[in-house]
């Protein structure tokens, strides 16, 4: 026992110098160097061996980006930008003086009319970084002109809430909670040892006294042993309150002594240690679509996508994950690029979890505002996560002292076949006509992956030859699950709920929601003169005689004249479509020029609106909105998100009831999930998927794709099967 206690109190003092490490690099003052880590290909760092990484290894850098240069308005910042940056801001005195923190540094854009002027050839607008940098606890927003290395706007104060976390943060937090006796104590009495701990910071949301006037962060933690599926063995009810810029624990919440953590087995899902089991199904054969003559598309200067009839930029960004820009199509008449879509990306995702416990209720993320959805993207994984012949595109991040970074293979680009049909027809015997025209669909894929933690989340912008986009999410990764006393549901007593699902012995999948909301400013034919258009789908009664039938269904078109006009709660028995148009731009036969949003698969929040939570989700209030372009409403909830009270949301900025009509306008859309848990869902979720549409109405004078030729045989290289087959 004596040696037992040795270790630990070595153990101990071991933690509380890391800590002390930890505590010192995240002083309000200019850091060092922390490049390292995120690259573990560079630097042996001690995160990318230990049992306790928050990061996956990066693979090796393809590309060198410090030849860098941007080539457009909207290209992100370089790396030696960001340099230039970093220099900038260190000169600023109370900055240098008091030290500081860089939550946030981006291309600050150029004015949306200074975009749509420029052209290729002519000298770029001056470069700007937008920074989002606290010191002294005051959070402060910069533009810093990078070409004369001015700061030319700086605001301090405004709405509630923090910025992003940083990677920074939420490293020194996990560990934090070791450099207390108490917690450690509580580990021990568990029967855990200490160097099997798994720890995830945990944003607390906003719920009164406790989250105001500092920043605090709720860590939870998971036993390692026997499993790298760390997630299915929470050690229940232990739960610390940190302040997250002095790593002081404020309160240990142990409520759960009496649930015992989960079992290790069955709980791997990784190959090496599933393909015991495989003889018991039929494996599928290698399937690979061949492009004998490359992919179609081409990206110019790192961002400029081109592909059939399609043009766009393409940037990956640390908040959204990815950003579409200046989407146009060709009009197959004219051979005319016109303007569909100035920008789209995700705006927020809100992930409330619906156990009102004291270990469970402040579960309800923002991932994109509180943790960086784009910071949480990982490398994708070249012929499983992307086909072969993709385009990987890089991130190049911002680490909390001004170093940049590389997140590489971030995005992908390329080409789908799915045996999927453009379009066909043909004609039956009885005609007389020997017609029988079918043409294949192809699509262009633009992919990233975020893995918030335990949650994976892809998500695709799909172009087709025929106007139409798609956006959709697919859902993946491991359940956040809850530690339960029950092995058998016949444990449990009638009148006694879960909150979930029992999956397997001592582990309960808490019922959850997903809402992942896009910004998408439509630009139909241009900016100016957009207006939204509700064409509800109404029965109409015959009059007495005038026809056998009885009843038809007619469209009624209501313009929205103002932003209470367009909040649409989607109803099943209430159908409307809903239009974007151009009434200054007609077709050949008089009709508004325009593209309508189609609802997919969805769901809607049930919370009470005077939920705390639901006041920070209030964007989720409604499934489609539609604003005025303005440049700093981009987010939904909000520019600081972080520990916010609800007061900068989509929802308090449409309440102002602006005018839409004839306008430059924003569409938004909030694509749902509700997810009761099952058995499928343990150790690891198949993939679940959800999306909506962009298509065009009335936008070309006839179908757009008559022109595309169908396969042929002697197109295509002819591929000989194994002889097994």
């Amino acid at each position: 026992m004596e040696g037992k206690n040795f270790l630990r109190y070595i153990f101990f003092l071991m933690s509380i110098i890391l800590l002390l490490i930890f505590t010192f690099l995240n002083l309000p003052s200019p850091l060092p160097n922390t490049s390292h880590l995120f690259n573990c290909t560079t630097y042996n760092s001690p995160w990318c061996n230990s049992k306790r990484s928050l990061f996956l290894q990066q693979p090796k850098l393809t590309k060198n980006h410090y030849a860098d240069f941007p080539n457009h308005p909207l290209d992100p910042l370089t790396i030696d930008e960001i340099q230039k940056v970093k220099k900038i801001v260190n000169s600023i005195k109370e900055f240098s003086k008091n030290g500081y923190v860089l939550h946030s540094v981006v291309l600050e854009e150029p004015e949306k009319e200074v975009v749509l002027r420029w052209r290729k050839g002519r000298q770029l607008p001056p470069r700007k970084a937008s920074v989002v940098a606290r010191a002294l606890d005051v959070v402060h927003v910069l533009t810093v002109d990078i070409e004369t290395g001015r700061v030319t706007r700086r605001q301090t104060g405004g709405t509630s809430g923090y910025p992003i976390m940083t990677i920074e943060d939420m490293v020194t937090a996990t560990n934090a909670p070791l450099a207390n006796a108490d917690f450690n104590r509580t580990i021990v009495q568990r029967g855990v040892d200490l160097a099997d701990l798994a720890c995830l910071p945990i944003s607390p949301g906003w719920y009164g006294k406790v989250e105001e006037k500092r920043r605090v962060i709720k860590v939870q933690c998971y036993i390692m042993k026997d499993t790298i599926n760390f997630y299915m063995r929470p050690i229940e009810g232990l739960t610390v309150l940190l302040d997250l810029d002095t790593q002081e624990v404020i309160q240990i919440i142990d409520e759960g002594k009496n649930i015992p953590i989960a079992k290790a087995t069955n709980t791997d899902y990784r190959f090496s240690s599933t393909q015991k089991n495989t003889q018991k199904i039929n494996l599928l054969k290698p399937i690979s679509i061949e492009q004998p003559n490359g992919p179609s598309f081409t990206i110019e200067n790192n961002h400029l996508v081109k592909w059939a009839n399609w043009e766009f930029h393409l940037k990956p960004d640390p908040r959204a994950g990815v950003v579409i820009s200046q989407v146009m199509v060709q009009d197959p008449d004219t051979g005319k690029m016109r303007n569909v879509m100035y920008k789209g990306f995700t705006s927020e995702l809100f992930v409330p979890y619906m156990d009102p416990s004291d270990a469970w209720y402040f579960k309800t993320y923002m991932d994109a505002g509180e943790y960086g959805f784009g910071l949480q993207a990982m490398p994708l994984e070249p012929l499983n996560d992307c086909p072969r012949n993709a385009y990987y595109m890089d991130g190049v991040f911002v680490a909390a002292d001004g170093t940049p970074y590389v997140r590489s293979n971030m995005v992908c680009v390329f080409e789908s076949y799915a045996g999927d049909i453009g379009w066909r027809h043909a004609e039956s015997p009885i005609t007389g006509l020997p017609i029988r025209e079918v043409r294949p669909k192809v699509t262009l894929v633009v992919r990233m992956a975020a893995s918030v933690a335990n949650y994976d989340y892809i998500v695709d912008w799909e172009f087709q030859t025929d106007g139409l986009i798609r956006a959709k999410v697919g859902l993946s990764g491991i359940l956040m699950v809850k530690g339960s006393p029950y092995v058998n549901m016949n444990q449990v007593t009638q009148n006694e709920y879960l909150y979930g699902t029992l999956l397997s012995e001592n582990i309960i999948g808490v019922i959850h929601d997903h809402y992942v909301t896009f910004h998408l400013d439509m630009d139909i034919d241009g900016p100016s003169n957009n207006s939204f258009v509700k064409v509800n789908l109404q029965k109409e009664m015959t009059s007495p005689g005038e026809s056998p039938r009885k009843s038809y269904l007619k469209a009624v078109r209501n313009v929205a004249k103002t932003e209470k006009d367009s909040q649409i709660k989607l109803k099943l028995y209430d159908p409307s479509e809903f239009h974007v148009i151009n009434s200054n731009k007609k077709s050949r036969v008089g009709n508004p020029t325009g593209y309508k949003v189609v609802p997919g698969g969805t769901a809607a929040s049930l919370l009470d609106h005077g939920d705390p939570p639901q006041k920070r989700g209030a964007f989720t209030n409604n499934q489609i909105w539609v604003t005025p372009y303005n440049e700093s409403e981009q987010w939904a909830a909000g520019l600081f998100v972080y520990q916010s009270q609800g007061d900068d949301t989509l929802a308090v900025w449409s309440d102002r009831d602006r005018p839409i009509e004839n306008e430059d306008i924003v569409v938004w859309y909030t694509l749902g999930f509700h997810h009761i848990p099952c058995q499928e869902d343990f150790p690891i979720m198949p993939t679940v998927s959800s999306s909506f549409e962009i298509k065009p109405v009335n936008f070309f004078e006839s179908n757009p794709i008559l022109n595309i030729p169908p396969n042929s045989p002697k197109d295509l290289p002819i591929c000989k099967a194994a002889a097994s087959a």
